[in-house]
């Protein structure tokens, strides 16, 4: 199985209700947001989307109403993560992905027992995946969560082409020279999407052609200017926008960290309520002096709309 993204992939937020249950009713909303914005896919049940914070049936629903609301729009590529430190929870959460004819599944690290080396992440990668074995299948390579600093290079050698559906990896960590070996091998079988907005640019010249990321959801005009300033050889515009990136992402770790982001999205026009323990939430303080910040930036010159 061969596939390549291209562009935006948003990693959405989960909506939440106000007592912590999921709001599937503005799944169809976010979708034509996003769609509106020229976002090309979404990464489900991921890190902005509290994957890890859900039970099986919860993934079960969200998979499910996301393949309901994009139903009619085969080109709107939707991936789920799968999984998570329980491998047969991960490979029910992939073949629910197939029922459902999402796109593609993804897959992390166990981060509690952590896989010894290459060969174990291949066996385990291998197992789920064979859950689903006409979907796309991503691993997903955040080792800051994970605590597992495998070299994804080694991982496509250990693959060595055995898994059929495995199309490449979402990659979130800073080691350009690992990103670049994985885009090389095979002539570039796998499809590699970059993971980390604040240093997109830097990614490009190696030839990144989709990136996945959670201000996507709510700023991705900015990044499909910085994309096409960069295709266009305008540097220094791309550079520009790039720190205007930055100095948005900034105010994610000024005001408490991932939440932060269901903040913005409540500036773009859409509630999706708050992040489930342990994250804490954005006090109604807090938020108005959020609000000021952001408006220091012009956010309203590049938001999602």
């Amino acid at each position: 199985m061969v596939s390549k993204l291209n562009g935006l992939i948003a990693a959405p937020f989960t909506p939440m209700l106000a007592g912590g249950s999921l709001n599937l009713t503005v799944i169809k909303d976010y979708y034509q947001l996003l769609k509106r914005n020229k976002v090309n896919g979404a990464f489900i049940a991921g890190s902005t989307g509290e994957g890890v914070s859900m039970t099986l049936e919860e993934k079960f629903q969200l998979i499910d109403a996301w393949a309901a609301a994009t139903a009619a729009d085969p080109e709107f590529h939707v991936i789920v993560l799968a999984g998570g430190t329980c491998i047969q929870d991960a490979a029910a959460v992939a073949a629910r992905a197939e029922q459902a004819g999402i796109y593609g599944i993804a897959l992390t690290a166990p981060f509690y027992f952590k896989p010894a080396n290459a060969q174990v992440l291949a066996e385990i990668c291998r197992q789920v995946a064979a859950a689903a074995p006409n979907t796309a299948f991503y691993y997903y390579h955040i080792p800051v969560l994970t605590g597992c600093y495998i070299p994804m290079y080694d991982l496509l050698k250990a693959v060595n082409g055995t898994i059929d559906n495995f199309c490449g990896i979402k990659y979130t960590h800073e080691d350009f020279m690992d990103f670049q070996s994985c885009m090389h091998v095979e002539n570039g079988r796998y499809n590699m999407l970059w993971g980390r907005d604040e240093n997109m640019l830097s990614s490009l010249p190696l030839g990144t052609k989709a990136a996945i990321g959670s201000t996507y959801n709510y700023a991705a005009p900015l990044y499909l200017d910085l994309m096409e300033a960069y295709r266009s050889g305008d540097v220094q515009k791309a550079e520009t926008l790039q720190q205007l990136s930055i100095d948005m992402i900034r105010l994610l770790g000024k005001y408490g960290g991932i939440a932060t982001g269901k903040a913005f999205m409540k500036l773009v026009g859409m509630d999706l309520g708050g992040f489930r323990l342990p994250v804490s939430n954005m006090s109604p303080e807090a938020f108005e002096a959020f609000k000021k910040d952001v408006a220091a930036l012009d956010f309203e010159s590049f938001r999602s709309k």
